[in-house]
């Protein structure tokens, strides 16, 4: 091998046809055989043949070649022929340009896998006879592709099947922790540390192995030295750190983790073997010194070091060290304190020049240096990266930088520890040697012997000679950039690049690559973002043939080694089974539709591909839990579109079969599901044929005004109308001769089939379709459709929604108008459980109780005439029309069905709540506020205020137009209280003439007791109501006002949302068309906003607490207020609900962004006018501690904090108002 002159390896073998026109093809598995799908780039050249090209992507995928596809990328999507010999020029490849190919499945079958038994090596050492394979060179500058020096690789989660070429395993990076790869890849390359940390046994039961580094180290070196894989997961290493998966994104410094690392370690080991493993192997000593340069006096502490930094470039120099020799003369080049930096000597008892200096005292037997690249531009104020070229040997002799005497001062002599605490003081004459007493026995060079007692050693150990084993590179910016380490083997002497879970040999030349500095072809520069490849912290290992130990051999493992490595390898194979398992297993939706409980029931069905259909069957039985409900044999499985809620086909006959054939092979995903359809034993399973389209038939049957569960038909769309009567004839037993057919097509989009001879196609049926079906001879037949009793019955139908409303506990009052509405409403509830009497009959005696309440009230206010008639009551009439025909039906099964009529013109109504005006005009609310009060105002609400149809372009006045309907797709979407509708604003529930505005169109409301509700509390009563979806908010509160016991203008409606997050429902104006069916509503007893009110949530400004933001209650402001009302209404609230006593003058309002406190609001400002308010509108309570100062809007209120360096600590907030805004102004307010 070769380096290229800018670029990556090449070859020898290939170095002479540089000139030949190369290929640059790249290849994406779209295949499913992978958890994650890879992509490979090759850079061929053009004389390659095509069979080669599988070859080499076969290779590199971890594929068997032949059992996959290639595809060219372009629209066509041509195959290539495997078996072809020509050349990839005249296969249509273009030489200079990116080649994309799509890696498919070979006739509907997954590529095979290469045997995981390939590429293993002994970890002690490699076969040196392995060749790394070359599919050639990466493209340089000036050809397509990367231009840097350094070419990155595909760092995906790819092939993790296959052991690399080299023998080495790989890691994984999780996201950003290529530099814990590279760490860790050293550390398992350093034969000493691996086999100390194999020693060390882990006592499960006295630690949790998740939380051990130690263990997770130990099990993360055995797997790298033991398994077949190409690249493992570094996860359970991380976890053991305790990181969270946030920590991946995060990129540290290498330098620091390993610090934090060892750190840990020792932690851990204490009281073991290993507890000074770390300082054994890569801790050294030095002297902290200062001499005094007129008596030699000389104070000193010993400092201990695990690495050594070397600046690359001196601060304030724009000339950088040129070797890693020049950085460490430099580092302990001593220093002259003099001027005003002059050393105060105790001898001397006077300040005096002095040196200062640092002495290498002891050296470690792994010597870890860390080159400064990162450092602070204070020009720009940026943090860059010095990409300066600086040489480092692959032998370093250190001799030359053991205790460096001052030549200036020969008299003086260097003084060492003799104290405990490794610092004293000593002059020349009082010199003690017990510093190595106890360092001989660690491996390293130590300054002086042992039994040299009196004089010191001036002369190092003769074995002072360090071989290179590591360095880390690192390529990128100061912002960011990307690590990989270059580690020598010391098993055969050979390089290798361990790039993530890349690894591959290197030669001694790419190790140089690494020094930094400009390059041929590309001008040196160094700033925030100027980005290079270069070496960042190096490894020696000292040369001491006695010492240097060797990788453990397999059969050396201690014991417990040994167990691990078989544990691990069990799991291996067990994860190589699940993977086989996974790779032939059929994944698709299940759905069933409950035989009991009639919910449609979803599942996933995981089955294996040589499973048959009969055994498929029993696996989703147990899936879906339906044993004891329906029998085996009393169930299948069908192909189905949850979708369009169709049946496409059964498997009749075919039980026998395997799903994949059935299913047509294994896919990531396929475009049915599949339906485990359920009989009674007495019935017999319909055959479904491919091409037939499903009708759901629905029977409506008038007099009883019910439509019946549906019945499911199939029927072929070249079918006429009239076949399709006889056709459902047969199914339900039906005369033809008058039967209706109603489509619905598109959301209740209702049309009447009354052509025979025309067919289904035409009529717009599809795969799924519904219809409705009636037929009896009576006279609705010669109305038309849009005025027939048919059509009114399905509108209400359609529009019909069922809604859980939970009632209050309590009806709290004192007056005696209050207490007869508690009464009513308790005497109300009482017969609907003791009693058969029906619900509409009870809700007959309310109302008229309500009424008499009514008037009772005007006659106790003397407002209106007692003689006046009941007309105008919201009660009146509650009788259907459509029932009055049928006198005779049972008192019992009637529904509460209202018309309501005109209010008398001359009663007083409250004028409440706002107008759709004031919404639109509302400069508080927001964007996407706007957006979602747009979209609630539905076009196809029926109530007008002049109750007139709205004439349509179709001739159809708005009868005919029913209300939007929620789709089949949008069904199980999850409701939350930020995607849902959020009511802003209120509007009037009485127009200025004094008429409801829900009196204009008839509504259909029905409601029962329904004391099973699940998440209702013990003893809390709870409505099941059927209403018309169409009916207003205002109405609807109307017709709940029997059952709640007072008005509806002293009761809130709450929506429930996900989570039981509640929303009050203000907007009265506002139809129900955003409810669903079984949506729930909390009914609050409570003073309904009127017109121009807001409800404004009250939150305590508390600067200087940890959680400075507390609630307090919850008030309403209106518009055209002033803040000093607001403040004079609060004052009683904060007295009574939070205890609070407040004068006016000693607490202000200010405006809430989030937690943070924002605008000031003045006493005289008005809401609407200088104070925007919307509905939940937040503002802060702040209580003073002096009369406000803030007196105008020109003044600025400050929050400030004084810092106190001799206390290291911060003084609470305190405020500064400004009066002209100046950072003068700010300077004075702050000293005083």
């Amino acid at each position: 091998m070769v380096p290229g002159e800018d670029g990556p390896l090449v070859p020898k073998e290939i170095e002479n046809a540089a000139d030949e026109p190369r290929v640059l093809c790249i290849v994406q598995d779209t295949t499913s055989c992978k958890t994650i799908n890879e992509r490979i780039t090759l850079n061929l050249p053009a004389s390659t043949s095509v069979r080669q090209l599988f070859d080499d992507v076969a290779s590199k995928v971890g594929y068997v070649s032949g059992t996959f596809s290639l595809k060219f990328g372009n629209g066509d999507m041509t195959e290539l022929d495997a078996a072809q010999g020509q050349s990839l020029l005249d296969a249509g490849f273009e030489a200079g340009k990116k080649n994309f190919l799509h890696l498919t499945d070979k006739n509907g079958e997954q590529p095979q896998l290469t045997s995981d038994e390939s590429g293993t090596a002994d970890s002690s050492g490699l076969d040196d006879s392995t060749q790394e394979k070359f599919i050639g060179p990466l493209p340089r500058d000036g050809s397509v592709g990367c231009t840097s020096d350094y070419v990155s690789q595909n760092y995906s989660y790819s092939s993790l099947l296959s052991k690399s070429d080299t023998g080495y395993v790989g890691l994984v990076n999780q996201a950003m922790t290529c530099y814990l790869n590279s760490l860790l890849q050293t550390l398992f390359m350093t034969p000493e540390f691996r086999n100390a940390l194999y020693k060390w046994a882990f006592e499960e039961s006295e630690e949790d192995p998740v939380t051990s580094i130690p263990y997770q180290l130990q099990r993360l070196f055995v797997l790298l030295q033991t398994s077949k894989k190409r690249a493992i997961e570094t996860t359970d290493v991380t976890r053991s750190f305790g990181w969270d998966s946030s920590e991946a994104w995060q990129q540290h410094d290498v330098q620091e983790l390993c610090r934090v690392m060892f750190d840990a370690l020792e932690q851990k080991w204490k009281q073991t073997e290993q507890a000074d493993l770390i300082n054994q192997l890569y801790q050294g000593k030095l002297k902290d010194y200062v001499r005094c340069l007129e008596c030699g006096y000389e104070s000193w502490r010993i400092d201990t070091f695990l690495d050594i930094p070397l600046v690359i470039r001196p601060y304030g120099s724009s000339t950088a060290f040129g070797s890693v020799e020049e950085a460490l003369h430099a580092f302990i080049q001593p220093e002259t304190l003099d001027g005003p930096n002059q050393y105060f000597c105790e001898r001397c008892k006077k300040k005096c020049d002095a040196r200062k200096g640092l002495r290498f005292l002891h050296f470690p037997y792994l010597l870890t240096l860390q080159l400064k690249r990162f450092d602070f531009d204070y020009t720009s104020m940026h943090r860059i990266k010095l990409n300066d070229r600086m040489t480092f040997p692959e032998e370093l002799d250190m001799s030359p930088f053991i205790d460096v005497e001052d030549e200036k001062s020969p008299q003086t002599e260097s003084c060492t520890d003799s104290g405990a605490e490794n610092e004293g003081s000593c002059h020349s004459d009082q010199m003690s040697n017990d510093f190595c007493s106890d360092d001989t026995l660690d491996e390293g060079i130590c300054l002086e012997s042992s039994n040299s007692v009196d004089k010191p050693n001036k002369s190092p150990e003769k074995n002072s000679l360090y071989e290179l084993f590591s360095v880390m590179v690192h390529s990128g910016s100061a912002a960011g950039g990307h690590y990989y380490a270059c580690i020598k083997s010391f098993a055969d002497d050979q390089w290798y690049s361990f790039n993530d879970q890349h690894v591959s040999r290197i030669t001694p030349e790419d190790i140089k690559k690494t020094y930094g500095g400009s390059t041929g072809n590309r001008g040196y520069y160094s700033s925030a973002f100027a980005s290079s490849t270069n070496a960042y912290m190096l490894m020696y290992r000292l040369k001491n043939p006695a010492r240097n130990a060797r990788f453990l051999e397999a059969s050396d493992f201690p014991e417990h080694i040994k167990s691990l490595v078989q544990k691990e390898k069990e799991q291996e194979e067990e994860e190589k089974r699940q993977r086989e398992i996974e790779r032939n297993t059929c994944k698709l939706k299940l759905f069933c539709m409950h035989p009991v409980k009639q919910i449609l029931m979803e599942n996933k069905l995981e089955v294996h591909k040589d499973k048959t259909m009969k055994e498929a069957v029993e696996i989703a039985y147990k899936i879906m839990d339906l044993e004891g409900v329906v029998p085996l044999d009393c169930c299948r499985l069908v192909k189905y579109d949850e979708f369009h809620d169709y049946l496409e086909r059964s498997y009749e006959d075919e039980e026998d079969r395997p799903m994949g054939l059935l299913l047509g092979g294994i896919k990531s995903s396929y475009m049915f599901d599949l339906l485990l359809e359920t009989k009674r034993p007495d019935q017999v399973f319909q055959s479904y044929k491919p091409g037939e389209v499903m009708v759901k038939v629905y029977v409506v049957d008038l007099k009883t005004e019910t439509i019946a569960a549906p019945v499911s038909v199939r029927a072929y769309l070249s079918q006429s109308i009239q076949e399709f009567k006889q056709l459902i004839s047969k199914s339900i037993d039906l005369p033809p001769e008058h039967m209706r057919i109603v489509l619905e097509r598109c959301y209740n989009d209702l049309r009447l089939l009354s052509v025979p001879n025309k067919t289904l196609k035409a009529e717009g049926f599809f795969r799924s379709n519904k219809v409705f079906v009636e037929s009896s001879d009576s006279t609705d037949h010669q109305l038309s459709f849009p005025d027939s009793h048919l059509w009114k019955l399905l509108d209400r139908h359609a529009n019909t929604i069922r809604l859980y409303v939970s009632l209050p506990e309590h009806v709290p009052g004192s007056h005696a108008s209050r207490s007869t509405c508690l009464k009513s409403c308790g005497d109300f509830c009482e017969r609907v459980k003791g009693s058969s009497k029906s619900v509409d009959a009870i809700l007959e005696e309310s109302t008229e109780k309500l009424k008499s309440l009514s008037l009772q009230q005007q006659e106790e206010s003397g407002n209106g005439d007692s003689s006046k008639s009941t007309e105008g009551s919201d009660f009146e009439n509650i009788d259907s029309p459509l029932n009055e025909a049928d006198s005779s039906g049972s008192a019992d099964n009637r529904e509460l069905e209202n018309r309501i009529l005109p209010a008398d013109p001359e009663n007083n109504f409250p004028s409440e709540e706002r107008s759709d005006s004031d919404i639109n005009n509302d400069r508080s609310t927001s964007s996407v506020d706007s957006d979602i009060l747009s979209s609630s105002h539905s076009s196809d609400t029926l109530c007008n205020a002049d109750n007139a149809p709205i004439p349509l372009a179709n001739g159809l006045d708005t009868h005919s137009i029913t209300s939007s309907r929620r789709s089949k797709a949008n069904e199980g979407k999850k409701e939350t209280w930020d995607t849902a509708e959020e009511d802003s604003g209120t509007d009037s529930e009485y127009d200025e003439s004094g008429k409801s505005r829900g009196e204009a169109q008839y509504m259909y409301f029905k409601a029962e007791m329904n004391s099973g509700e699940e998440g209702s509390r013990e003893g809390q009563k709870c409505l099941l109501v059927n209403v018309d979806k169409r009916i207003t908010l205002s109405a609807f509160k109307q017709q709940l006002e029997p059952f709640v016991g007072v008005s509806s203008s002293q009761f809130k409606v709450f929506r429930v949302y996900a989570s039981n997050q509640e929303f009050e429902s203000v907007r009265l104006n506002e139809t129900l068309s955003s409810f669903s069916d079984d949506n729930k509503i909390t009914i609050r007893l409570g003073r309904a906003l009127k017109k121009g009110e807001y409800r404004v949530k009250v939150f305590q400004l508390l600067v200087n607490e940890a959680e400075p933001c507390k609630f307090l209650l919850d008030a309403v402001f209106a518009k055209g207020m002033s803040v000093r009302q607001s403040k004079e209404e609060l004052i009683p609230q904060l007295r009574e609900q939070c205890g609070l006593e407040l004068s006016i003058d000693r607490f202000r309002l200010r405006k809430k962004t989030w937690k943070n406190p924002g605008t000031v609001f003045l006493d005289y400002h008005m809401y609407e006018n200088e104070i925007s308010i919307s509905s939940n509108w937040e503002v802060f309570l702040e209580v003073l501690e002096d009369c406000e100062k803030m007196k105008s809007m020109s003044q600025l209120s400050l929050l400030t904090k004084r810092w106190r360096p001799s206390q290291l600590r911060l003084d609470p907030f305190q405020e500064i108002v400004l009066e002209t805004n100046s950072v003068l102004e700010l300077k004075e307010k702050v000293r005083e």
